[in-house]
Formats: C-alpha cells, sequence, structure tokens
C-alpha cells in the first residue's frame, strides 16, 4: 500500500506541473493501494479553504474519502510521543514524522515529492518511480 503525501494530491488538485505524472499513478495504482493520513487530509483541506478552492475540495471529499477510494490511517493519540523522537533522529518536522511514523505502523511505502524522506530509512517513492 502506497502512503499518498499531501503534496501528492495537491499537484493533481491543483493542475500544477506534475499532475500528470500523479493522474497516470492514481489510474494504474487504483484506489485499493492508496492511503492518506487523517493529518495529510486536513493538511489538504486547510490549504484549499485558504485558496478558495472550496469547490475542489468538496470534490476531493466526496469522490475520494467518502466515496471509500482511499484508506484513511489515523495515528493514536499515544503515538503522538513518538512522532517527537522521529523528529530529532531523522531530522524530519512533524507533518513529515507524522507521515514517516503511519507508513512505518502500517507498513506502507511512502508516497512523496519531498526530498526529505530521501535521508530515512524507509525513504520514498514519486510517482513517476512507480508507474
Amino acid at each position: 500500500m502506497y502512503l499518498a503525501d499531501a503534496n501528492i494530491w495537491i499537484e493533481g488538485l491543483l493542475e500544477q506541473e506534475r499532475a500528470p505524472e500523479t493522474a497516470d499513478f492514481f489510474r494504474k495504482a487504483g484506489s485499493s493501494q492508496l492511503a492518506i493520513t487523517d493529518f495529510a487530509l486536513f493538511s489538504i483541506a486547510l490549504l484549499l479553504s485558504r485558496l478558495k478552492r472550496n469547490d475542489v475540495l468538496d470534490s476531493f471529499i466526496a469522490d475520494v474519502i467518502l466515496g471509500n477510494r482511499v484508506m484513511v490511517l489515523r495515528l493514536n493519540p499515544t503515538h503522538l510521543r513518538l512522532v517527537l523522537p522521529i523528529m530529532r533522529s531523522l531530522g524530519l518536522d512533524f507533518d513529515d514524522a507524522y507521515h514517516y511514523l503511519a507508513a512505518q505502523e502500517f507498513g506502507c511505502t511512502i508516497l512523496s515529492y519531498d526530498a526529505h524522506f530521501d535521508k530515512t530509512p524507509l525513504g520514498r517513492k514519486a510517482p513517476g518511480d512507480i508507474i
């Protein structure tokens, strides 16, 4: 299973430079192979609402989340204490450490355009690496 970072979703939702690559990946991977953390979901919602792209947010929630096309992974609040040591040992910020811990806990491959994951034991894949 691939744990898609917020930046992967944002590329497609905002039709950014790598949107064709992400769209191709999503088509080929199939939704049963995709997950998102609750943290990434809320980050996407916050960004889209700040950009006044509520139409895009509504479609994303309806199609991807409520349509059960993608698994939403949640860390138990007790896991938050584990995020801090990951931040320190791997040099990640909070959101990347949260994403890393979720990938570790649920046995997922990190899917991200964020090179910070390259220096971690789990590493990362970009959509272009897989398709």
